[in-house]
């Protein structure tokens, strides 16, 4: 290394395994044989993911930073030679998803040295990775203690002849495992053919899948158990137990650039029918005595309004100059005769209608021309009387509602 005799970076008590929310400390040590000159000596603690397209590439087509925290340790200046020791201390982040390397992706962690030197000298980097390990509350998980089941009917056919049907049944006893634990799976066959099935199969499927442009899909079989076929016109109940191995967690989060997933899956090999269960990989145990968390109830929609009726069509209005009385208006609303005082004069009604060739006959008040029709010294009495004797428009007559309809106003108005 010339004159870098030693570079690197040691972690205290050399734990290689963190989880999130944990401090990360450690020293990087040098020693040179000889002094070097220096813009500055830095420390970076970083975690990110990338995928790629292709199988087995580091030249990431999509990538994810999750976090980079950068430390100067030692500002410009010369490093002189011998032995030097650097600490540094890191807090990492409380959410971060756990460490993963596949085919086509990985979730790395890494703490990384530089000594940055002037123009035209060498630059010095070294690394060192790190594991970062996630929790999975499988008690978090709603429906989490309920069996995971589904069916299918498949038709049997023989030299292309259809020969009945076969119905495949399974569920899981629940949804929820950690490592070592076991999966109980529960089959029902039923043949209402004439032929023989294929034997049946379960399987313990883990699915990767790298969101790159167009996704890439990891698809193995982790664990596997097998059973005999069933024979024509009879039907079969099948349990089996698969225990689950060391794995990667269920990804509960969307829109990460990598995503696990569990299924079983439960085939017959002739007629080819098969079924998925979907299940979680986590990391603390589903608890029985615990309560299911309930499912996400679906927000209620926001009360509407009912809606307005389109107005009807209405008479056209005359121009404000041909009425009388419109054309002193002075903005305000005309009030109710009940409010009018004694001393206004009686409004004609073809001050506010206006139709061609209709016309309404002026009732000659007992109380005078200026006194208006319903006046506060009017009496009930007289009030009746001038309801009962009101001027109607010609050839408008009473009707025998409900017997005989009013007529309508374009009836009343063709006189």
């Amino acid at each position: 290394m010339g004159k870098l005799q030693e570079f690197e970076i040691t972690i205290n008590n050399n734990k290689t395994v963190y989880s999130p929310g944990e401090s990360l400390s450690g020293t990087l040590k040098i020693s040179i044989a000889q002094p070097i000159q220096c813009k500055a000596i830095k420390v970076n603690c970083q975690g990110f993911c990338g995928v790629t397209s292709k199988s087995n590439d580091t030249d990431w087509t999509e990538e994810e930073q999750y976090f980079s925290s950068s430390v100067s340790i030692a500002d410009k200046g010369t490093l002189k030679d011998g032995e030097h020791s650097f600490p540094f201390k890191f807090l990492l982040p409380a959410a971060a998803p756990t460490s993963f390397e596949g085919p086509y992706g990985q979730i790395i962690y890494r703490v990384r040295a530089f000594i940055d030197t002037p123009r035209f000298a060498k630059d010095y980097k070294i690394e060192k990775p790190f594991s970062m390990k996630n929790t999975v509350n499988l008690n978090e998980i709603p429906g989490i203690q309920e069996p995971s089941s589904s069916s299918v009917t498949k038709n049997f056919s023989y030299m292309l002849v259809k020969n009945g049907t076969v119905v495949l049944k399974a569920k899981s006893d629940m949804r929820g495992y950690i490592a070592g634990e076991i999966i109980k799976v529960f089959a029902e066959i039923e043949n209402k053919s004439d032929k023989s099935t294929g034997h049946v199969v379960a399987s313990l499927m883990q699915k990767v899948t790298y969101n790159t442009k167009k996704p890439t899909y990891d698809l193995r079989a982790v664990a596997e158990v097998e059973g005999p076929g069933v024979k024509g016109g009879q039907k079969t109940e099948w349990k089996e137990q698969i225990i689950v191995p060391s794995l990667h967690l269920s990804t509960l989060t969307d829109g990460n650039l990598i995503q696990i997933c569990y299924y079983i899956q439960v085939c017959l090999k002739y007629p080819e029918a098969s079924l998925t269960l979907p299940i979680y990989i986590g990391s603390i145990a589903v608890d029985p005595t615990l309560p299911s968390p309930s499912r996400a109830v679906p927000p209620m929609p926001a009360p509407r309004n009912n809606p307005t009726p389109a107005p009807g069509p209405s008479p056209v209005a005359a121009p404000a100059e041909s009425l009388p009385g419109v054309a002193n208006y002075n903005g305000e609303m005309p009030k109710s005769p009940l409010h009018e005082s004694s001393s206004q004069a009686p409004v004609s009604p073809n001050a506010f209608s206006y139709a061609p060739g209709l016309s309404f006959r002026q009732r000659q008040s007992s109380l005078g021309p200026s006194a208006p029709p319903f006046s506060s010294s009017t009496s009930p009495e007289d009030t009746n009387q001038m309801s009962s004797s009101a001027s109607l428009p010609p050839n408008y007559r009473s009707s025998a509602y409900p017997h005989e309809p009013p007529p309508s106003y374009e009836d009343s108005c063709n006189i």
